[in-house]
């Protein structure tokens, strides 16, 4: 079994996975590696599961750090990072390798494997990433834009009268209070952002249709009136992680056959 973990700037998703597929998850707060509490639920999480091999996909650093150190020294195992040196399945045309996400790696991983390729994926995190994997299963590059939570967190914190936001669908297009006109400005007015997005790519890409895929904690909200996204998966980024751990395992196989070839 495969410990898995996606650290984000908001939440840090993990789960177990075997050979076939992810198995169970759990998340928790980004921040509470700096106070133990991630350590703490990490391993009520992992209980008696044994396991042998730890991925990693952060866009955190100092919780990076935090996460490697209790994964090889409290659990005992390996904790390898997902960079594109160690990538799987997919190659990368883009310009400077070392500055693209882990996270976003991670998810062209998994697409193109379920998926096929060319795919989109758009994931609703913090920020809302488009990753785009090419008719050549090249990741070649996205879009980067702020995330629902952001766009609303900065309204309340920059304006004196704004609330705070409990982000949910809106009943209707025409607000009839301050929170409400606020919602449908955010979900409705971000599906716009989204399809034009998504259309622009379609374009440049050349297809007359596209395979959209939707991770993150917004996807399943934003998807339900977005016909262009076909299919949301919110394990798609540990997803990746655990492909990756396919790969070290089966490169770990065939060293282990070459030297026992050598040695007899």
């Amino acid at each position: 079994m495969m410990l898995c973990l996606d650290i984000g700037n908001t939440q840090t998703h993990a789960g177990i996975a075997d050979h076939e597929r992810v198995t169970r998850t759990v998340r928790f707060d980004t921040r509470d590696w700096f106070s133990q509490r991630a350590q703490r639920r990490l391993a009520d999480f992992i209980d008696s599961t044994p396991l042998s091999d730890g991925l990693l996909a952060s866009v955190v650093p100092e919780a990076t750090a935090k996460a490697q150190s209790f994964v090889e020294q409290e659990v005992a195992i390996p904790c390898v990072p997902l960079t594109a040196r160690n990538a799987v399945g997919i190659g990368i045309d883009y310009p400077r390798v070392e500055t693209i996400g882990a996270d976003r790696l991670a998810n062209a991983m998994a697409a193109t494997r379920l998926y096929g390729a060319p795919v989109v994926v758009v994931d609703f995190g913090t920020a809302v990433t488009f990753d785009v994997v090419d008719n050549r299963k090249c990741y070649v590059g996205g879009v980067i834009a702020p995330g629902l939570g952001a766009m609303t967190g900065y309204l309340y914190e920059k304006t004196a009268l704004l609330p705070q936001l409990d982000i949910r669908e809106p009943v209707q297009t025409i607000g009839k209070s301050t929170e409400e006109a606020m919602l449908i400005g955010t979900v409705k007015g971000y599906r716009g952002l989204v399809s034009y997005l998504l259309e622009a790519l379609r374009k440049e890409l050349k297809r007359s249709r596209l395979t959209v895929v939707a991770t993150g904690g917004y996807a399943e909200l934003m998807a339900r009136e977005l016909p262009l996204i076909e299919t949301v998966n919110p394990d798609l980024t540990l997803e990746g992680l655990r492909l990756l751990g396919l790969e070290i395992r089966r490169q770990h196989l065939m060293a282990e056959s070459l030297n026992e070839r050598q040695s007899n």
